[in-house]
């Protein structure tokens, strides 16, 4: 049996028609709406997960690229998950040639679900120890999810406790336009203030007045509520 075919027939056993239409609501999928004309097969994440463990051993780059390029969303992301699967394994001069391959597909990770179970784990990591230059380029990106993809990717960085970039790529993104990208700029602050909560109040303090609501409101979450009510009140 083809491999793509063994896979794809693996996802859609496991489909849910209701809860796919659910997905398109939530997803926005409707016409001028950021997830326009995207289709699912109604699998959760750990659905998802588990299949593509066990063809994580059987598919090739090009395998991997016919599945980004579907209609079908968790095809999409089952690719992406096998994709940081294999990441996960490879040596150091493997890693690149995965994020090179992560790169040039930007545009079929195209929702925000499969920007954030993939860029942290994948194009973070490999920055760990880099130069950060492909991040910024990506902030300023006319493409929402190369931008999104940009500050979320700064999540792994967070978790070894390096800021810096997450407050300059929150910078360039103050302006967004999006809701998707306050809220993930939201977020990654709160992550940086759950670690450092002086750090997160100096950036507060020169940019509370010039933040998106939504993205000030995710930031300040997690302070005390007099702290909140404070930088809310800004």
């Amino acid at each position: 049996m083809n491999k793509i075919f063994s896979l794809k027939n693996d996802l859609k056993k496991l489909s849910n028609p209701k809860k796919a239409e659910g997905f398109k609501r939530f997803f926005k999928t409707g016409k001028n709406e950021y997830g326009e004309g995207d289709e699912f097969l109604g699998l959760n994440v750990a659905q998802v997960r588990e299949v593509a463990k066990k063809h994580l051993q059987k598919l090739t780059y090009d395998d991997l690229q016919k599945l980004l390029q579907d209609k079908i969303h968790e095809y999409r992301l089952c690719a992406l998950m096998i994709l940081r699967l294999q990441y996960e394994k490879a040596d150091k001069e493997e890693k690149k040639k995965f994020v090179d391959f992560y790169l040039k597909n930007t545009s079929h990770i195209n929702n925000w679900d499969l920007v954030d179970l993939s860029c942290e784990y994948i194009l973070g990591n490999f920055l760990l120890d880099k130069k950060r230059d492909i991040l910024y380029k990506l902030a300023k990106s006319k493409n929402l999810w190369e931008r999104r993809i940009a500050i979320v990717s700064t999540f792994e960085f967070i978790r070894h406790n390096q800021f810096s970039d997450t407050f300059k790529i929150s910078e360039i993104l103050l302006n967004d336009k999006h809701n998707l990208i306050h809220k993930a700029v939201g977020w990654m602050l709160r992550e940086v203030g759950k670690r450092e909560e002086k750090l997160l109040e100096k950036f507060l303090e020169k940019n509370c007045q010039k933040m998106p609501r939504v993205m000030l409101k995710y930031a300040v979450e997690k302070f005390e509520k007099k702290k909140r009510k404070k930088y809310l009140n800004c």
